[in-house]
């Protein structure tokens, strides 16, 4: 193994510029042991460590059956589409390879047929992206919808056309053996590595318990890249959830099969009509959009009971009536199905005494969620590990606290696993500064953001732009944006304006802009070179004090006799704030500024938890000498 990654090795023949590293070794060694011991282990390697190549030689050296689960479909494709075609090719390997998503991801001929026939209410420009998606359908190979170049990505006709496990038709469906969702799964299981995301992973658990056909095949070794992400998506798999969108999906299907096969019974119609229209009432009782909340609590409300209950009847009317027509109609069957699931989900949500769950609700401004969220999947998720003997191999670049594993370790259930840091090979001592400023305003007092923006537009504008301002809210972060956009000649990109690959695309392009973000690019956003040299945090990432997930979270560990803030909101605030802090320094050559905008970093004894998790960088709390050594990065 080691001499794969040699100066002279596999790699560095196959691959222009590639350098041995040695973490990146002790990494691939780690794996390659766990693979042969079927164990666990469990890394953290910081970034520029080369992870990536460091398990995925191993694996295909192994020549055993795999599966490779990312945190982001982003990352899934560049795993399957770059760097395993080149690993394959370096390492002269023979064995078949796989890209699995879920349902959402591939075009559904069936509801694309269905809506063909049943369009007249489409808009012109979804009627357009309808069209153009009747040519793509039989060009296609895959249907896998990130390739389809001519329908933009937020278009209103992907929901329509693609399917999920809840209206799925399966085996019944007429188009089952042209389906793409069905020769994907084949293609995975006659590979050798098949490359899937959490999501995708996590759900398959979920179904398998529920004895469905499995989607995931069995492995001889499971591999997490961005394995921080994994408690959290694990909870709401394990967890319950019914939203307006399931819902509305479902009233429409009713229409469309009341329109294309059981015309003879109109009140399908009625009965689709209400149950739309009661969801969209219950989103409106539940009040002001952006905003989770505590659903035990949301729940006394009388009026809120009310909405509830008539969201309840509107169901029940739904079932009753595609009772009357069962057998006619694969759809209305399928329809049926989810009926009867989803007023079993509404029931199991209204019974909010349930211990060791969170309940919560999250509205948009048109859509809705209710939730019940396990407090700790440690012992699901090691059942799921038992089930299924294996090497169990998580990595990120985000996993210890304060230089230890425990809490990753605990969340997910692996307390036994092998455990090892590799530190990031990148000279941050050279190559970045961290720089807290002095008489910041506080983070929360009126006008913070107006005086935020002027404090650090010097530091922007002497750096030429060049600049992520990461913001832990959405509100600060429109805030900022408007600021500057009063202030700054350079360009401002705002998160959420268009899809976060065409914001990367701008800002990379611009080569002097100021991007102003939130949570989706604190992490897997990889930006090399002079583009970026500046990132700054508007505060230490701690959740929100009323966010119910937490204080259920923070509630069961003070019964346990725990202490909340050192074992829940402390370790969560240091995983994030490293993801964010990770933006800057992206290569050997990379020079910047990481600016942390929060006076408690230097000024509360638990300060040093994070400064001690962080890259070892060297500090200041004058943004002038963050100016001279933005001005040096330039000269070289």
């Amino acid at each position: 193994m080691a001499d794969d990654f040699a100066a002279d090795g596999a790699l560095a023949q196959a691959i222009p510029g590639f350098r041995p590293r040695e973490a990146q070794q002790q990494m691939a060694a780690a794996v390659a042991q766990a693979i042969e011991t079927r164990s666990e282990l469990v890394v953290e390697a910081g970034t520029g460590t080369g992870k990536t190549y460091a398990y995925l030689a191993p694996v295909l050296r192994a020549g055993k059956k795999a599966i490779i689960s990312t945190g982001s479909k982003a990352l899934q494709d560049q795993l399957y589409s770059r760097d395993l075609p080149l690993l394959t090719r370096a390492l002269a390997y023979s064995g078949k390879t796989a890209l699995l998503k879920g349902r959402a991801n591939y075009l559904c001929l069936e509801r694309l047929e269905q809506q063909s026939m049943t369009g007249g209410e489409l808009n012109v420009q979804t009627l357009s992206d309808l069209v153009y998606l009747r040519g793509w359908a039989s060009e296609t190979l895959d249907g896998d919808i990130s390739s389809c170049g001519g329908v933009t990505e937020d278009s209103a006709i992907w929901p329509l056309v693609t399917s999920t496990n809840d209206n799925c038709l399966g085996n019944d469906c007429p188009l089952y053996k042209e389906c793409f969702v069905v020769k994907a799964r084949r293609r995975a299981m006659d590979a050798d590595v098949v490359v899937v995301n959490h999501h995708l992973f996590l759900a398959d658990m979920v179904v398998k318990e529920s004895g469905f056909a499995e989607l995931i095949p069995e492995a001889d070794v499971m591999i997490f890249d961005e394995a921080h992400q994994v408690p959290d998506i694990a909870s709401q798999y394990f967890g319950q959830q019914l939203s307006s969108r399931q819902l509305q999906d479902l009233a429409k299907d009713i229409i469309i099969a009341y329109r294309t096969e059981v015309r003879d019974v109109q009140q399908l119609q009625k009965s689709a009509d209400r149950l739309a229209q009661s969801a969209q009432d219950f989103r409106l009782a539940l009040g002001d959009p952006g905003f989770r909340g505590n659903l035990r609590e949301v729940l006394a409300d009388r009026e809120i009971q009310r909405a509830l209950t008539l969201l309840d009847d509107a169901l029940e009317l739904c079932y009753d009536v595609a009772k009357m027509s069962l057998g006619r109609s694969a759809l209305l069957d399928a329809a049926f199905d989810r009926a009867s699931l989803y007023r079993a989900r509404l029931k199991r949500l209204k019974n909010i005494s349930e211990p060791g769950f969170s309940y919560w609700y999250e509205c948009t401004s048109r859509h809705f969620v209710l939730a019940l969220t396990p407090l700790s999947v440690s012992e699901r998720f090691r059942e799921v590990i038992n089930e299924r003997p294996a090497a169990w191999i998580f990595t990120s670049a985000t996993l210890a606290v304060n230089e230890r594993m425990t809490h990753f370790m605990e969340r997910l259930g692996v307390r036994q696993a092998q455990s090892m840091i590799l530190t990031s090979p990148f000279d941050y001592a050279r190559q970045a500064l961290l720089c807290v400023p002095r008489d910041l305003p506080s983070p929360n007092q009126p006008g913070g953001a107006k005086q935020l923006a002027r404090r650090l537009l010097p530091l922007i504008e002497a750096n030429n732009g060049r600049c992520f301002f990461l913001c832990t809210s959405h509100q600060m972060m429109r805030a900022l944006a408007e600021e500057f956009r009063a202030s700054l000649t350079l360009p401002v990109l705002l998160q959420g304006e268009t899809g976060k690959a065409q914001l990367l695309k701008q800002f990379v392009e611009a080569g002097n802009a100021l991007l102003v973000a939130t949570s989706s690019f604190w992490e897997g956003v990889d930006v090399r070179g002079d583009a970026l040299s500046l990132v700054i945090i508007d505060k230490l990432p701690f959740t929100s004090p009323d966010d119910p997930l937490l204080k259920a979270r923070m509630e069961d560990c003070r019964l346990r006799g725990g202490d909340p803030f050192d074992e829940v909101q402390l370790p969560d605030a240091v995983i994030t704030l490293k993801q964010g802090v990770g933006r800057l320094i992206r290569d050997v050559e990379d020079r910047g500024v990481l600016v942390i905008c929060d006076n408690r970093l230097v000024m509360r004894p638990y300060g040093a938890v994070f400064l001690n998790s962080l890259p070892p960088t060297p500090r200041t709390r004058d943004l002038e000498r963050a100016v001279r050594f933005l001005h040096r990065s330039d000269e070289k």
